[in-house]
């Protein structure tokens, strides 16, 4: 098997390639590259490793990756200071150190123990959240790679163990492991594919050529005593330059990108290559390109730090105006308080000396109303987030069954950030597409075909049908019956150019579909075109020329299956694999390639047969991104010459000759329609060419191709476009680009939830165009806003500045065209490539780039970088101030999503960097929408409300210690046992606020689905503003001034049992405390909304655990218990007055929150507070009419995805139907009048 996988191919594919293949410069033709001086001092001995290890400067990095946030050694200070940089924790870390000493009113223990446990649960998290970042990065170091172990001979070594200089054998489909100079390869002329959609998001294969000198390199043997030394850059993160030489055998041979094969890159469409390794580890460009892993917080995190600050001040404002009291009393009282003997004061209440006694109780005030700030919450809120990652991760609904991979929270520190989301930055390649592009129509002799109707199309037929048939009054503005409306309807699918509903419907019918059902890239359904019936068309030589040129014109290879005897294609792109299956379908299968001859096997022949037929192949002009055409000039059997031509519409309608455009009319109304279908078009022609003229161009191209110089590329363009002129169109093809399931909708729904999506890609403008039209981020009819890179000559001293006002220039200009816009309907793209944000995004101008592209209804951005990427999203997190969210699935993607406030990696085939790196992880993208419109609106309502309601039974409860030491003179007393205080947050108030954290529901997922609006609850904050919260705080003031002066005036005054027993404290503290519980578990009863039985046993049984202890504690011995002894049954419980005391303080508390959300409920109801009154009353059921008319409602207006399309599309139909109701009318005026006039 090995010896086979060595066996070099004959064909030099550098043979297919004009433009993207350059011969490697060699000494002959360039003198090697000036290395010296800063930034150039690498030096990598090759073959011989161990060199690097005898001199200092040469040890470099290990091939070791990390991604983990800390280590050993890191982790104990590092994760201590980020838990102490909460406010609160560091509060009560001094708090726990002044506990210590004589001055605290609590006992040490009730201050330090809750401290470690909150602090300790919270490290512990963070262990376990960086322990599975490492198990990550273990299977990744631990991959194995075939390694020269010297002799000849090649070995298995993992990943973390490759060292610079070592040379390494990759096979076909494997990854390159660190990043390596090419040797050779299984090409005879050194050439390799690679696939590098993990760093630039591109889908073509780039083509990578070896220098002459190291192709006899093609054996394992031959290594055996291969040394050489290369100079180089030092490690950076540009990915498209390099600047080198290689020293091998006394010459010096410069170095340029076409010889290095990045890490993470993936082999392809080649056996096997041999490289050197030159970057490893954090030293490769993809690693350069990814930043540390950031420590990230959510904004109601940030904002809760405010709230602490507020409570603070409301500690200080509460404990100075106690400690003054105190000392106002200790200077003017203390003499009449004879039971403290003033005659011999101590220090703290000598009379003479205030000063001093307000100091100390002042820090007693500070402890003993620490009970303001809830220490407990920290702590709550992550056992209650880490409960909310739980049943994330057990989405079924978020689970792939093909791959098997669930979805996984990898940190519960954003799960409510996920229900904030503005803005929406995607990776293209592998998030939003599956690469795999299906033939569907085609446009041949101005004649269309193609039956089946694309993703597009069939949403917005079935749309049309629904809206006619529910608003046909509004689409004529007549009267209509039912039947007439059923007739407009029938009318419109009939009629509408731009779409037939009968066509879409008999495409999606199951009996059709079978035809095709299981051919990979082909979605073609038109019986005039196959089985040959294309013969009996009316221009049956524009068919044969349009199939042949879909069979000849590419550099694909066939592959042809030993055991089914059936060819599959090795292409760059798969649009040319959809072409070449779509032309085998048609009978003309492209079966073999030669050096110089492409082989078709052609079923149109007189005797029915299948006969074989030879191109020779003359030229290949390939496919670049600047040319948007490829063409290929072949010799048939005949010895006709022929140019036949691919390429984008605008380029191939410029070249076609004034006899090429017969079809040109028709042809461009169909790919109009083809556009508006979110299909990829691309136009066909073709030219002859007699003998003389062929020699005469192919002279000029040959001394073109073979020049050297700078202006090489310029000659032959020149040379080219010669050539490629005087066109013939014969049609046009579209293909659809397989985005992935869901995909479509998913963005509909998010941008019916409100949100923004911006498109990241680093592939070329034109692919990131159609794949905007694919899933309707861009649509016909949207003006394009198009932001190009002005060429200013190198010469020029004020280039950059040029360029800068150039394209400054052209975002002014852009904004104000939107400014003036006088169309509701207009909606705005902004497309802009990565040479031009280079300069969008300096400091001067990119906060104008910004304003643009927030105006816009999409964003796409093109050829970035992944820096730029990262770049692009902390511009729109920083400048717009709201919530950003990365998706992506590659390496590329790794800086942006950890650049984002969220980043979500999709766990796909292509590697697991973008996941490693993420907050979040999914297997798809359609996945996304339930994780923010379900997950993430239901985390940002329970911990926004779980957040209120800590604060609110906090300052219920603290303030009443504050009540009770200004009622005692500013003693510093507490009114309540310091058991009591340790169980309030950790036992008593706890478990109720974490079932509300985790199992709140407003309404149930399918519907936050149905209702998608009810996400910008989220984005809007209206849950988390400081209204809420400043009202939720003074309820809790309320609430503390009700319980006091109730239990105040109740038991102070009077006897509360019948044999005349007054209460004392303990009695009066213990019933005081009694109705705190009552009170804030009967409040947060009454904001929930989705009880199970597990809330109510949590709520109830907090209640019933109080009075449990309280008897248990109670029969505790008097050493013990202390003055709790027997405290419930023999002093509280025989009361009546007790229980009516609890009863009537839970009426008074709650009353302003129920008189509150009644008034809210009837006068002035949010969204929720709407579908929550037709759930419970089952309207939905009785009334779907009405269902669907509020599900319409509960959208956000917007001019992106599906629902924009079918809106714009139903527009022009209502616009076409009133035109041809009119006509009809005028006629049928007509008619009745000559009717009229002949009868008389």
């Amino acid at each position: 098997m090995a010896r086979r996988i060595r066996i070099r191919s004959k064909i030099k594919k550098s043979h297919f390639y004009t433009f993207r293949c350059l011969r490697p410069k060699t000494l002959d033709d360039q003198g090697p590259h000036v290395i010296n001086g800063p930034g150039y001092t690498r030096i990598v001995h090759c073959n011989q490793p161990h060199l690097h290890l005898a001199t200092k400067l040469l040890r470099y990095r290990s091939n070791y990756v990390s991604t983990t946030r800390y280590n050993m050694l890191t982790f104990l200070p590092k994760c201590l200071y980020e838990q102490f940089h909460r406010v609160a924790n560091f509060y009560f870390l001094v708090a726990a150190i002044l506990s210590v000493f004589p001055l605290s009113p609590f006992n040490k223990w009730s201050m330090i123990a809750p401290l470690v446990f909150v602090v300790g649960l919270s490290m512990g998290k963070e262990a376990l959240e960086d322990w599975r970042r490492f198990m990550q990065d273990v299977a990744v170091n631990s991959r194995k790679a075939c390694v020269h172990k010297g002799s000849g001979e090649f070995g298995r070594r993992t990943w973390k163990k490759l060292r610079v200089g070592d040379v390494v054998r990759v096979d076909k489909d494997e990854f390159f492991p660190a990043d390596l100079l090419l040797l050779s390869s299984s090409y005879e002329d050194g050439i390799c594919y690679v696939e590098t959609m993990n760093l630039d998001g591109e889908t073509n294969l780039k083509v990578k050529r070896c220098l002459d000198a190291t192709l006899a390199l093609e054996k394992d043997e031959s290594f055996q005593s291969f040394s050489g030394i290369i100079k180089c850059e030092d490690p950076n993160p540009n990915l498209y330059t390099f600047v080198g030489n290689l020293e091998c055998d006394g010459q010096v041979y410069p170095l340029d990108p076409n010889q290095i094969l990045l890490r993470d890159s993936k082999l392809r469409n080649t056996t096997y290559i041999y490289g050197v390794v030159v970057f490893t580890g954090h030293d490769t460009k993809v690693m350069q390109n990814s930043t540390k892993s950031p420590s990230k917080r959510s904004s109601i995190e940030k904002r809760m730090d405010y709230i602490i600050y507020t409570l603070f001040a409301l500690l200080l404002f509460v404990s100075f105006i106690s400690s003054l009291g105190f000392a106002v009393m200790t200077k003017l009282l203390m003499a009449d308080w004879w039971y403290l003997r003033p005659d011999k004061p101590e220090s703290l209440t000598n009379p003479t000396n205030p000063l001093y006694a307000w100091v100390v109780h002042l820090i007693t005030a500070l402890l003993l109303y620490g009970y303001l700030i809830p220490i407990s919450l920290y702590v709550s809120i992550e056992l209650v987030k880490v409960l909310q990652a739980t049943f994330i991760n057990q989405d079924l609904q978020m689970y792939d069954s093909e791959s098997g991979t669930p979805a996984q929270a990898r940190t519960s520190n954003l799960n409510e950030e996920l229900g904030q989301v503005d803005t929406i930055l995607s990776d293209k390649t592998g998030t939003l597409t599956c690469n795999q592009m299906d033939f569907l129509k085609c446009s041949i002799a101005g004649t269309s075909y193609g039956v089946r109707a694309s993703e597009v199309e069939l949403a917005a037929a079935k749309q049309m049908a629904m809206d006619l048939e529910e608003q046909g009054d509004e689409i004529t503005n007549l009267p209509m019956t039912k039947v007439r409306t059923q007739r407009y309807t029938k009318l419109a699918s009939r009629t509408s150019s731009d779409f037939e509903l009968e066509t879409v419907i008999t495409a999606s019918d199951e009996k059709d579909s079978k035809k095709t059902i299981g051919i990979k890239g082909f979605s073609f359904e038109d019986n005039r075109l196959m089985d040959d019936n294309w013969v009996n068309e009316p221009n049956p030589d524009d068919v044969l020329m349009f199939f042949r040129i879909l069979a000849v014109c590419h550099t694909a290879i066939p592959e042809v299956d030993e055991d089914t005897g059936k060819c599959t294609y090795e292409a760059e792109s798969p649009d040319e694999v959809a072409f070449l299956v779509a032309a085998r379908e048609f009978g003309f299968e492209f079966t073999k390639r030669t050096q110089t001859s492409v082989f078709i096997a052609e079923r149109f022949s007189p005797s029915g047969q299948p006969v074989d037929r030879e191109y020779k192949v003359l030229n290949l002009l390939d496919f670049t991104s600047k040319r948007k055409r490829m063409s290929a000039i072949i010799r048939d059997e005949e010895g006709q010459i022929l140019l036949l031509c691919k390429g984008a519409d605008s380029i191939i309608f410029d070249r076609l000759s004034k006899k090429g455009k017969d079809y040109l009319g028709a042809t461009s109304k169909h790919l109009n329609e083809y556009g508006e279908a979110g299909l990829r078009t691309l136009a066909l022609g073709y030219r002859k060419l007699d003998g003389a003229e062929y020699s005469a161009w192919n002279s000029e191209f040959h001394k073109a191709k073979t020049s050297v110089g700078a202006d090489r590329d310029e000659l032959l363009e020149k040379v080219s476009d010669m050539m490629e002129k005087e066109l013939i169109l014969v049609g046009a093809t579209a293909v659809e680009d397989k985005l992935q399931k869901g995909v479509p909708q998913c963005i509909d729904n998010l941008a019916q939830a409100g949100l923004k999506i911006w498109v990241l890609t680093g592939d070329k403008m034109e692919t990131a165009i159609n794949i905007g039209y694919a899933c309707s981020l861009l649509r016909q009819g949207m003006k394009q806003i198009s932001i190009s890179f002005a060429n200013v000559e190198e010469s020029s001293q004020n280039s950059e500045a040029a360029a800068k006002e150039s394209i400054l220039m052209q975002i002014t200009n852009a904004s104000q065209m939107i400014k003036i816009e006088n169309d509701p309907h207009a909606a705005f793209a902004l497309i802009i490539d990565g040479k031009t944000l280079t300069y969008a995004l300096k400091d001067d101008v990119k906060y104008q780039f910004l304003a643009l592209a927030v105006v816009c209804a999409s964003v796409i951005c093109c050829r970035v970088s992944p820096k730029q990427k990262a770049l692009i999203t902390r511009l729109a997190k920083e400048g717009t101030g709201k919530t950003t969210l990365a998706i992506g699935d590659g390496a590329n993607d790794v800086g942006m999503i950890q650049e984002a406030d969220i980043g979500v990696g999709i766990s796909g085939v292509e590697g697991m960097q973008a996941v490693m790196a993420s907050d979040f992880s999914i297997a798809q993208f359609r996945f996304l929408e339930r994780l923010l419109v379900v997950h993430g609106h239901w985390c940002y309502k329970r911990i926004a409300q779980m957040i209120c309601y800590f604060f609110y039974k906090n300052i219920a409860f603290g303030l009443t210690l504050f009540y009770f030491e200004a009622f005692t003179g500013f003693s510093g007393q507490s009114i309540f046992n310091d058991s009591y205080l340790l169980l309030f947050n950790v036992v008593l108030t706890s478990l109720p606020v974490i079932s509300l954290g985790v199992f709140e529901q407003d309404v149930p997922s399918d519907v936050c689905l149905q209702f998608p609006a009810l996400y910008q609850q989220g984005p809007k904050n209206l849950f988390f503003d400081w209204y809420r919260i400043l009202g939720w705080m003074g309820n809790g003031v309320y609430a503390s001034i009700v319980i006091f002066t109730l239990n105040l005036g109740i038991f102070h005054v009077q006897s509360f049992r019948s044999d005349g027993q007054t209460a004392d404290m303990n009695a009066m503290g213990t019933a005081m405390f009694t109705c705190i519980i009552w009170a804030v578990n009967v409040q947060i009863a009454l904001t929930m909304s989705h009880f199970t039985w597990i809330q109510h046993v949590m709520i109830w049984g907090s209640i019933g655990a109080w009075y449990i202890f309280l008897a248990l504690y109670g029969m505790l011995p008097p050493k013990l218990s202390g003055n709790i002894f027997h405290m419930l049954i023999e002093v509280l419980a025989p009361a009546p007055i007790f229980w009516l005391t609890s009863l009537l303080v839970i009426a008074a508390t709650t009353l302003p929150y129920l008189f509150h959300i009644s008034y809210q409920r009837s006068v002035n109801p949010l969204d929720h507070h709407i579908i929550q009154e037709i759930k419970h009353f089952r309207i939905d059921l009785e009334d779907e009419r009405m269902w669907k008319r509020e599900k319409s409602k509960a959208r956000q207006k917007t001019k992106i995805g599906f629902t924009a399309r079918v809106d714009a599309k139903i527009r022009q139909l209502r616009v076409k139907l009133q035109r041809k109701h009119s006509v009809l009318s005028v006629m049928s005026g007509t008619s009745s009048n000559d009717t009229t006039s002949n009868s008389q």
